[in-house]
């Protein structure tokens, strides 16, 4: 299978792709697929994955992130409908917003404050499901959504502001840990592996979705923190900061429709692929494995 590849690496280095880029069914387009999409042979899937993902960059990019979540999506499923492809919307548990059902079903409409500073990427992504859905009943587009829930891994960046990998730079580099509030908020953390697979089911079948993809174990932060200061082996403290206005104190997916649909479920377990994300951090960090976390260099 041939994959054209269109980013115009606003939160994403370009070498993420360098296993893939001399892959001689590979085609990197470097666009913003907010001004114009165009592929001139015939497509079978077209999967609209752009958007900033962090807090830190749909803060600081709120105009991009709403045109990505709009206007975007609609270039997608434009060049889907020109070629009768099928279309996958990377929408994101966030369009639950500061849920009040819990663990939460597709079914569950939402509970997102539109005008405070998340509302950026929420309502983006609400308003891209809408539109998802319109050329489905109306152009009778073969759509699928899936809602994706906070996911992690390898080749994230170290300054993402996303938990995760704030977490272990901090501790690999033995700076206090900074969780937000007093940590008591839950979050439901998917490895990128299983997330993968997921999608790729979902992509690979009829069902229209929405469909919650991610992991049901469900961890406090200040547990996801004390986590991976064990994993590192680091000596940094937990420091308290903040928390973020509008910051949901609970996310938990309900997988049931995964299971019986795909036959899919996570895989990966939170202290294998965590470990695996620390590996690579460590590499990317420049830290040996004589120089751990809480030593000193000779």
């Amino acid at each position: 299978m041939a994959v054209v590849c269109m980013d115009n690496f606003v939160t994403g280095p370009p070498a993420n792709l360098n296993r893939v880029m001399e892959r001689d069914h590979f085609r990197m387009v470097r666009t913003d697929v907010t001004t114009f999409i165009h592929v001139p042979e015939p497509v079978d899937y077209v999967v609209h994955m752009a958007s900033p993902a962090s807090p830190v960059d749909y803060l600081n990019l709120p105009i991009q992130t709403l045109k990505v979540g709009s206007i975007g999506t609609m270039h997608g499923l434009g060049l889907a409908k020109e070629k009768g492809a099928r279309f996958l919307l990377a929408s994101t548990s966030e369009v639950y917003g500061d849920p009040q059902v819990h663990p939460q079903p597709e079914s569950y409409w939402g509970h997102v404050n539109p005008v405070g500073p998340r509302g950026v990427y929420d309502e983006a992504k609400r308003f891209a499901e809408a539109l998802t859905m319109a050329y489905r009943r109306y152009h009778g587009v073969d759509t699928a959504i899936v809602r994706i829930f906070n996911t992690y891994g390898p080749r994230m960046r170290p300054n993402d502001g996303r938990a995760i990998p704030t977490f272990i730079r901090q501790a690999l580099t033995s700076n206090p840990i900074t969780v937000a509030g007093d940590g008591s908020q839950t979050r439901s953390v998917c490895y990128a592996d299983d997330l993968i697979d997921g999608i790729t089911r979902l992509l690979l079948s009829d069902h229209p979705g929405p469909m919650n993809i991610g992991n049901p174990h469900e961890l406090t932060v200040l547990e996801l923190a004390e986590t991976i200061q064990a994993l590192t082996g680091t000596s940094s403290p937990i420091s308290f900061v903040k928390r973020p206005e509008d910051d949901p104190m609970v996310r938990q997916p309900d997988i049931a429709l995964a299971k019986a649909t795909l036959g899919w479920e996570p895989a990966v377990n939170l202290a294998d692929g965590l470990g695996r994300t620390i590996d690579w951090f460590r590499e990317e960090l420049g830290l040996t494995a004589e120089f751990q976390p809480g030593t000193t260099k000779a």
